[in-house]
């Protein structure tokens, strides 16, 4: 599967859209729960608190499993562990929907968990390496968009399905179109990309720079923060910005919106000035982050949807740039990444949850959020002063050699 050439106009390959369509699958998936907790906690018998734990034990699955999976298949071939990944995915929610035992709809929220993780960092992989270098940020932005798409589309249908079937009915239709994705992957990723040798060890070697490292913390950070707010954004509009209740929906569609404009917009301008955009956005999002202390419902809901333009800008960039600074040896780096946005939204909702309930109230998961996106400045000017992003061919591509390393910094 040959790279695109350094052509601005020029489109993304189709198997990029079709790995998009396999985001949006597993986005629906991971945050449909939120809104099927009623009817899960009624007929499984357990408390809406404990039937909370389906989308936390979901987190961890993809904080570990990301990572283990991606070593753990380093020796497969990519089309075969997408495949393989998606199979396990629809045969986990089967296990659920069949299932009148809430440990058992646990365990597979684990599993479909850990297929996630591994479907995400292969394909992130898989689409960067199809699109070439020149649109590496424009591939990512893309797969970001599926899962975007996945808020924007996937979970109210899903949710609305639940609600005039069962919960089950949701199950039951991503199993299906689960299955279908893995056979249209199947059809068109070809055989030739997979002869490449892939090694262990250079996987982990490539870790060993810092400039992957801060790339990482970047993305903990800013998704931490913007995650901060988003997790209580409910409160935050009903309680603080007066916002209608039977309104918010609306407002989450605008943010949904503007995240889909991000994705593209920052995609394709990660790709020319990739830590400009990356410095801007986090700027931008800690600034609206601040402004979010407002109390004006018109205000509020314009920053909802300018939020979900500058966080997301700078997603597709900076998974580029792990990906960039991980060299030859990409698909561990990749599963961090992923591993890392969603540590940022544990450890981010976590501290905010703490804030709320604090003598701050309302105000404290903006303040939360505001303080830990700033802090992406940090790693990102870091990479700046180091001028990352200017390194050779030799270097971006993990040259090994005393003069390669010098040049990377």
């Amino acid at each position: 599967m040959p790279p695109l050439t350094d052509d601005r106009s020029a489109k993304l390959p189709f198997v990029v859209l079709v790995l998009a369509a396999g985001i949006f699958l597993m986005g629906t998936t991971e945050f449909v729960i939120a809104g099927l907790l009623p009817e899960i906690s009624d007929d499984l018998g357990v408390s809406v608190s404990h039937a909370g734990l389906l989308i936390t034990a979901f987190a961890a699955g993809m904080i570990v499993g990301a990572p283990a999976m991606a070593i753990a298949t380093l020796r497969l071939p990519r089309r075969s562990t997408l495949v393989l990944a998606l199979t396990v995915f629809a045969l986990g929610h089967v296990v659920a929907a069949l299932s009148p035992s809430f440990a058992v709809v646990l365990a597979a929220r684990v599993v479909t968990a850990l297929a996630t993780g591994t479907f995400w960092c292969v394909a992130a992989v898989v689409a960067t390496t199809a699109a070439g270098p020149a649109m590496t940020s424009r591939a990512l932005g893309m797969l970001l968009g599926g899962m975007t798409v996945a808020n924007i589309a996937g979970v109210p249908l899903g949710s609305w399905l639940g609600q005039v079937s069962n919960w089950r009915g949701p199950f039951w239709v991503l199993a299906a179109l689960s299955a279908a994705a893995a056979a249209v992957i199947g059809r068109y990723i070809p055989d030739e990309e997979q002869r490449e040798a892939r090694s262990v060890r250079a996987e982990f070697a490539a870790l060993r720079q810092g400039r992957v490292w801060l790339a990482l913390s970047a993305i903990a950070l800013l998704m931490g923060g913007v995650l901060a707010t988003y997790t209580y954004i409910s409160p935050l509009l009903t309680e603080r910005a007066q916002i209608p209740a039977a309104a918010v929906p609306l407002v989450l569609t605008g943010y949904g919106a503007g995240a889909l404009l991000g994705t593209t917009v920052g995609g394709r301008l990660g790709d020319r000035r990739p830590l400009a955009t990356l410095i801007t956005a986090a700027a931008a999002s800690s600034l609206i982050l601040l402004v979010f202390f407002s109390t004006s419902p018109v205000a509020t809901v314009v920053l909802m949807t300018v939020m979900g333009v500058t966080a997301f800008a700078a997603s597709p960039g900076l998974g580029a740039l792990v990906r960039r600074f991980a060299g030859s040896a990409p698909t561990l780096a990749s599963a961090l990444a992923s591993s890392s946005s969603n540590v940022g939204v544990a450890v981010g909702s976590w501290a905010a949850g703490i804030a709320l309930a604090s003598p701050l109230r309302q105000a404290g998961p903006p303040l939360v959020g505001t303080v830990t996106a700033a802090l992406t400045l940090v790693p990102l000017t870091a990479l700046a002063l180091m001028r990352a992003t200017r390194s050779d061919d030799h270097a971006a591509a993990g040259d090994p050699s005393p003069r390669g390393r010098a040049r990377v910094g």
